[in-house]
């Protein structure tokens, strides 16, 4: 077994711990919140995808403004901004790259409060955070974020309910009992076998999904990019309508990825209806997919808030069991390492 396959199964526990560390650190955010309007993300990589679903999260439940920062205005072209009423929150599971370190610590000489999201208590990055959230993802080997990746996660919604998203933690804690069904079922599927045996002999596709999905499909994309060298893009489906869906054929599939319920699920199977209807293959993740994708792993029986932690779960499967059918190691891509430094 790949130690990215047993760290996709570390992942209920390691949620447990992290929710039980969490939950009761919600007042401390809305303590180091009080006198802001906005949310301001900080991140790279992985942890950029879970900062797109925490903007998602933040504006539609916690009614904030919530942005993703470009770090290069504070690295490269070392811009003063006035951040006054700015919560400035860095996610880094690593807590060591330099860039959003010193993006955070540009944030508060700007005037923002500070919020770090890390897996390294010790980190220079929790240490410099007026808070610091701290998961319980325990050591991860493998390269690809996993078990890192969905505590941030975690990480992010207990950061919305601090900042008065009106949301049922109960929802939250059913999320660590998903997981484990999910790898179950998702395993035991004959669509997993027989989506992977596909996406092998295809040299790229698209992964689609919007709204609060829309980080899934991007952190999905980039697994596929990174441990399975696929051309795989990651697309809102309304860009993807926008002109991009032209690569769409049949030597190109997409993946779509939708919570079963809420707002974007109608797009996202209308999507499925119509690349199918163009001679491509569709893929899904998620119950309400299931009727008009070629093939459909299970998703999370969760309220669409929180879905996006389980929805990564069958796409992380399918990372794993395609490296692997292409010879590739997914533990140690190439070119990669677990710390990436950006100059």
């Amino acid at each position: 077994m790949t130690r990215m396959r047993t760290e996709i199964g570390e992942q209920p526990e390691a949620l447990r711990r992290t929710l039980d560390c969490l939950l009761p650190r919600m007042s401390d955010v809305g303590l180091v919140a009080r006198g802001t309007r906005q949310v301001l993300f900080i991140a790279r990589g992985s942890s950029d995808n879970a900062a797109v679903y925490g903007r998602y999260l933040i504006e539609s439940e916690a009614g904030r403004l919530a942005t993703l920062a470009a770090p290069s205005i504070a690295t490269a072209y070392r811009t003063k901004l006035d951040l006054s009423g700015v919560l400035a929150v860095a996610i880094s599971q690593s807590g060591a790259t330099e860039e959003i370190i010193e993006t955070l610590d540009w944030a508060a000489g700007c005037g923002a409060r500070t919020v770090a999201v890390t897996n390294a208590a010790r980190s220079p990055l929790a240490e410099l955070a007026e808070v610091a959230l701290i998961t319980e993802a325990g050591e991860e080997l493998a390269v690809p974020a996993t078990k890192t990746y969905t505590t941030q996660l975690a990480a992010v919604a207990v950061l919305a309910l601090g900042l008065g998203a009106d949301l049922d933690q109960a929802e939250l804690r059913r999320v660590p009992d998903e997981l484990a069904r999910l790898v179950e079922e998702t395993e035991a599927s004959p669509a997993l076998p027989a989506i992977v045996e596909e996406l092998a002999r295809v040299p790229g596709m698209v992964v689609s999904g919007r709204g609060l999905a829309f980080g899934t499909a991007l952190e999905l994309a980039l697994k596929l990019k990174e441990a399975c060298y696929l051309q795989a893009m990651g697309l809102s489906y309304a860009d993807l309508l926008h002109g991009p869906i032209a690569v769409v054929d049949a030597e190109t599939p997409a993946l779509l990825v939708a919570a079963d319920e809420g707002p974007t699920l109608p797009g996202t199977v209308e999507l499925a209806r119509r690349v199918t209807g163009a001679g491509a293959r569709a893929y899904g993740i998620g119950g309400g997919l299931a009727d008009v994708c070629s093939y459909t792993l299970p998703g999370p029986r969760l309220p669409e808030w929180v879905a996006p932690l389980g929805l990564i779960v069958p796409g992380q499967l399918v990372t794993e069991s395609l490296a692997r059918a292409l010879g590739i190691d997914p533990d140690v891509p190439r070119g990669l390492r677990k710390v990436t430094q950006t100059r």
